[in-house]
């Protein structure tokens, strides 16, 4: 029988003690992951507007959705496929991705680096701020121009008139040209946004908030 009191008996009974449950491997609040919160204070009037028009376009999702439940049935269970419910979808889709972008923007809600702007002070934070609306301005404007020049080509003649590009299919839509006009609109809207928050920016640089 092992003497209870012997060294090897009691380096067993503290290696079970390691073993048991301690306070050490219980829940600690610190460790536990909260959500970002967004920052949104650099949000105009214009991004409200656009937010509340974002959840009205959200149900574009949904009419797509039953339209293509739509065309699945009469495809397969009446052999009766429709001509138009592949261009619509496309087109509502396309439109959809399209104005997420201004609904992101008005969320500020875009994929940011912050790794700078948390090492430094926020007078050199508000700079990096500047900045980044300035080139936000300037990728609106390249942005822009290219969807001014593809949405004009869809829906002009290389003469000038007026004419809406088409599918080419056999219900030959002139969805591709909304879809193009679509774009542009998406690119407008975020502009507009950006133009907003220029005041605001520059305002809290002149008042020392920075």
């Amino acid at each position: 029988m092992t003497d209870p009191h012997s060294p090897k008996s009691q380096h067993s009974a503290t290696s079970h003690q390691h073993i048991a449950p301690s306070d050490e491997l219980s829940y600690s609040p610190e460790f536990e992951h909260t959500p970002e919160k967004t920052d949104l204070s650099d949000t105009t009037w214009v991004d409200r507007w656009v937010e509340k028009g974002g959840q009205i376009c959200a149900w574009l999702v949904l009419i797509a959705m039953l339209i293509s439940v739509y065309e699945v049935i009469m495809r397969y269970a009446f052999d009766s496929p429709t001509t138009w419910v592949h261009e619509t979808t496309t087109f509502l889709v396309a439109s959809i991705f399209a104005l997420g972008g201004p609904y992101t923007l008005a969320r500020n809600r875009h994929i940011q680096i912050t790794l700078l702007q948390d090492a430094v002070g926020p007078r050199s934070r508000h700079i990096m701020k500047v900045l980044q609306w300035l080139l936000g301005i300037g990728f609106c404007v390249a942005i822009g121009y290219a969807c001014w020049v593809l949405a004009w080509k869809a829906t002009h003649t290389p003469m000038g008139d007026w004419r809406l590009q088409t599918s080419g299919s056999s219900w030959n839509s002139p969805l591709p040209a909304y879809t193009k006009i679509m774009l542009l609109l998406a690119v407008v809207v975020m502009s507009v946004q950006m133009l907003a928050r220029g005041p605001g920016l520059l305002r809290r640089r002149s008042g020392g908030n920075a």
